[in-house]
């Protein structure tokens, strides 16, 4: 048997196919550049596990797990922030410790990058990972540069990845819960493997590095990994290793049983009843994100494709401020207004200019007002649950969000209607809304009191187009009403704001690549 001093020397000679699997691979640029600064500053690190596709990893198909060096662990943070990469946090299930996750955007492929960064080899079921191998640094030291990554020894791989696997599928719980078997990628891991190991090699690994874990007990958890092993046999070699493993592990191991369990039933219920997923937040500022353009800007479609990008992983909501669900406030004050419509006291709801222009027994002017107010709390009502949201690590969508600079829609409206209601059709009418009125003055202030506490989103992003080019494609609305509010947007001097200005010109491919660029950089 091998001395401990010659593992790694004759490890290092054994050809390395997984390497040659790079060559062909499309590569992301910003992988690309994340593995060259690993190089270029020696960091420590290898991508510990799935090695026979490090095609898909280099493509940006499959996560990157990558082990680091605890002594290198700040200057691989360091370098991953550079290139933007922002740390998330992962779901109650999944997180571990030692093991930190970040996403990076690559817009150039358009794809967002998992890097799970793994300090610890932390072990064991999806619902858990209870069990640690502290091998570590063995198992960085047996690790080569490929073309792209670098890959730890095909023997280390290979005792973890049987290991795990067994702690994964042969627990009696989990056989018992159906998922006692490999799934198919597993079974061409375990098979890509077995076929590049040396057994001297992996013997020297277990007896010098984990003598706790037999040959014999190593050699029967393979068998046990293999399809045509009796269901019991599985049961009781699983146990075997969960016993043999008990120093390691996180919990004891009922403990570990009624966590998965709880787990289990717990996103079942959330999936099922609740539609809901367990995802990811980012712990980096996360503004509000809002996004303001007028008819035909392409403002909509692009809320819609940067909700349904971002919501994959992230922890992610869309609010519509300019149609908020009506509170019970405001359903009790419409229901009253809709009585005294029907009692003819009043004309129909209209619009401010034909408000302005309506007569009646009574003036509508009230009701305009009372609706405004109504319409002033509810969209407070939902800012202050999106503001919540973000505060607690999502991401919030704004769309049609109210400003100071649009005056036409979703914003203060009630102080503009009041001064054109004095001096236009209803001035004479002694039953209209005016400003020395206590009535009017009480509905101005609890609009003015509700808008003055929506504050400026974090990042304001205001989409652009010519109104000659919104009128030609919004071709299913008048054509003088898209030129007017397009013109409003168009005309504000956005440059002496913190807005950021993009052309809605381009055509959807090219606005959305910007505006995802620019979301990534400012999350």
């Amino acid at each position: 048997m091998h001395a401990v001093a010659n593992i790694q020397p004759i490890i290092k000679d054994v050809p390395r196919m997984d390497i040659l699997r790079e060559e062909n691979s499309e590569v992301l640029p910003l992988i690309q550049k994340l593995c060259q600064l690993l190089a270029d500053e020696q960091i420590s690190y290898c991508h510990w596990k799935s090695n026979n596709a490090l095609d898909r990893s280099a493509s940006g198909d499959n996560d990157l797990d990558l082990l680091v060096s605890q002594a290198d662990g700040p200057r691989f943070e360091e370098l991953i922030r550079e290139l933007g990469f922002k740390q998330a946090t992962a779901p109650a299930e999944k997180q571990m410790p030692g093991v930190l996750d970040y996403f990076g955007y690559d817009p150039e492929g358009d794809k967002l990058i998992h890097v799970h960064l793994h300090y610890h080899l932390v072990l064991g079921h999806d619902m858990s990972k209870n069990y640690r191998l502290p091998i570590e640094k063995q198992y960085l030291e047996s690790a080569v540069q490929g073309k792209l990554f670098k890959t730890p020894a095909p023997e280390y791989e290979f005792v973890v990845f049987v290991i795990r696997m067994a702690l994964k599928h042969l627990p009696w719980d989990v056989v018992l819960g159906r998922e006692g078997k490999l799934k198919t990628s597993e079974r061409l891991e375990m098979g890509y493997l077995q076929a590049r190991i040396n057994r001297e090699y992996v013997l020297d690994i277990l007896t010098w590095h984990l003598p706790y874990i037999s040959v014999q007990l190593f050699d029967a958890c393979v068998r046990a990994l293999q399809p045509n092993c009796p269901t019991w046999e599985r049961i009781k070699i699983g146990q075997q290793l969960q016993t043999k493993l008990q120093a390691n592990a996180r919990r004891r191991l009922p403990i570990d049983i009624s966590l998965k369990l709880w787990r289990r039933v717990d996103l079942a219920a959330r999936r099922r009843i609740f539609n809901a997923s367990s995802k990811y937040r980012i712990e980096s500022e996360r503004p509000m994100i809002a996004l303001v353009g007028g008819d035909g800007a392409g403002k909509s479609t692009a809320v819609d494709a940067l909700y349904r990008w971002l919501s994959k992983n992230f922890e992610t909501t869309r609010v519509h401020m300019g149609k908020p669900a009506w509170s019970l406030t405001t359903v009790t004050a419409r229901g009253i207004l809709k009585g005294g419509q029907l009692l003819g006291l009043y004309p129909v709801e209209s619009s401010f200019q034909e408000t302005i222009q309506q007569k009646s027994i009574l003036s509508p002017g009230y009701p305009w007002l009372v609706r405004e107010a109504c319409l002033a709390r509810d969209r407070y009502g939902i800012y202050e649950k999106a503001r919540r949201f973000a505060n607690q690590g999502g991401v919030i969508i704004l769309d049609r969000y109210p400003l100071p600079q649009i005056q036409s829609v979703d914003g203060p409206q009630a102080e503009r209607f009041v001064t054109e209601l004095a001096n236009g059709a209803q001035a004479h009418q002694r039953l209209s809304p005016h400003r020395a009125n206590r009535f009017t003055k009480l509905l101005l202030g609890i609009e003015e009191r509700y808008y003055r506490q929506i504050t400026a989103p974090g990042l304001l992003i205001v989409i652009l187009v010519d109104p000659d080019i919104a009128v030609q494609r919004k071709t299913d609305e008048d054509a003088a009403t898209v030129r007017k509010r397009s013109a409003e947007i168009w005309d504000v001097h956005w440059e002496k704001t913190d807005a950021y200005i993009v052309d809605g010109g381009k055509s959807k491919t090219e606005v959305l690549a910007e505006l995802k660029a620019l979301i990534w950089s400012k999350l």
